[in-house]
């Protein structure tokens, strides 16, 4: 599964490499009211919430549809500007249909998938049943904010655009600043990979889960979710963020930019597992024999014969299911002489809940 992003033909400098300070605010605003899986960002969550008046976080909570399970479109400028206030002025630019379609029927994460067919909940009854389902799911709360924006857009937008002014005042320009010039310093960095090394070096540098197909046509990144984009007369936006890991966020709405925005500051460690490495894994697991022959390799280095006779099986057997389990990296294998010993592959095996979660909230 991925999301592949037709690139066939396009110049090198329809490749745009900029931070955005209205999609690090949208980041900023989902780490607030989605604390629990974004571990390494503890800290600034819990000095952001210090600062935040009661009134201004209960304005956040009210309007987190637009950034809590799913990322808002509108929230992920394919042109990024270098301030909030221009930002935010390219979106009052958009007609209502295209900020309430943009606001409400995001592509970012695919909590729905988006059919290319939907057009404005406004003037579109399946998209504004899905809007208003969707809202609903979370809360009471939840649908009607949703209903005040299809009920009066323009009271909408400006409530919203206060808000985001308020949040930056608030909290989140004293956080900017201080990131700014780094992300800065990383588009940069990687307009330099493009140009001297070509797009599938840069692809590399961005993040182990996006990658350029063996054709050369598509960039392809390494989502739970079957989706395609183009960009023919337009372009591809990457937008590298502070607060967006463990998120790799991409927009693909129809007629809208591709955009991927890919988390930058990211403490060290292990490097991302794809999809299908997970899936393996888990499918390695699946099995009552499976198990049974790891909970003898869990306590030390065991060869077929060994295992067939302790678990009364077959050689020919123990063989198959050691081969799953080694191919999807769960044991390792260790030749001595005509022997050969599994043992368990504990850090893999120890990584499997934390890849898990990482690979659904990709």
């Amino acid at each position: 599964m991925s999301v592949r992003i037709d690139v066939s033909g396009m110049a090198a400098d329809r490749y745009l490499f900029a931070p955005s300070p209205l999609a690090d605010l949208g980041s900023a605003l989902h780490l607030l009211v989605e604390s629990a899986h974004h571990a390494q960002q503890a800290d600034w969550i819990t000095a952001a919430g210090t600062r935040i008046e009661p009134d201004l976080m209960d304005r956040i909570v009210t309007a987190d549809y637009l950034w809590r399970t799913s990322r808002s479109d509108m929230l992920l400028p394919a042109r990024p500007m270098p301030t909030l206030v221009e930002e935010l002025d390219v979106l009052d630019e958009l007609d209502d249909e295209t900020w309430v379609r943009t606001a409400l029927m995001t592509s970012s994460c695919g909590v729905v998938p988006l059919r290319d067919d939907l057009g404005s909940p406004m003037t579109d009854d399946t998209a504004r049943h899905i809007a208003r389902e969707r809202a609903a799911a979370r809360g009471s709360r939840q649908l009607d904010f949703v209903d005040s924006i299809l009920a009066d857009p323009p009271a909408a937008r400006s409530w919203l655009r206060r808000l985001l002014e308020d949040c930056a005042t608030g909290f989140f320009n004293a956080a900017w600043c201080g990131v700014v010039g780094r992300l800065a310093g990383d588009a940069r960095h990687k307009r330099d990979l493009l140009a001297r090394h070509g797009l599938e070096r840069t692809l590399a540098a961005i993040s182990p889960a996006v990658t350029l197909s063996a054709s050369g046509r598509h960039i392809v990144v390494d989502k739970l979710q079957d989706r395609t984009a183009g960009t023919a007369g337009t372009g591809l936006t990457f937008m590298p963020s502070a607060f967006s890991h463990p998120h790799l966020l991409v927009v693909h709405a129809p007629g809208w930019q591709p955009v991927i925005t890919y988390p930058m500051l990211v403490t060290a460690g292990e490097p991302s597992v794809s999809v299908a490495a997970v899936q393996d894994r888990l499918h390695a697991l699946d099995h009552p024999v499976r198990l049974r022959l790891l909970r003898s390799i869990a306590r030390g280095p065991q060869t077929t014969a060994q295992l067939a006779e302790a678990w009364l099986l077959t050689p020919p057997e123990v063989s198959r299911h050691l081969a799953v389990l080694k191919n999807a990296g769960v044991i390792a294998s260790t030749r001595h002489g005509r022997y050969v010993s599994y043992e368990l592959d504990l850090p893999a095996t120890a990584r499997l809940g934390t890849d898990l979660i990482e690979a659904l909230l990709r």
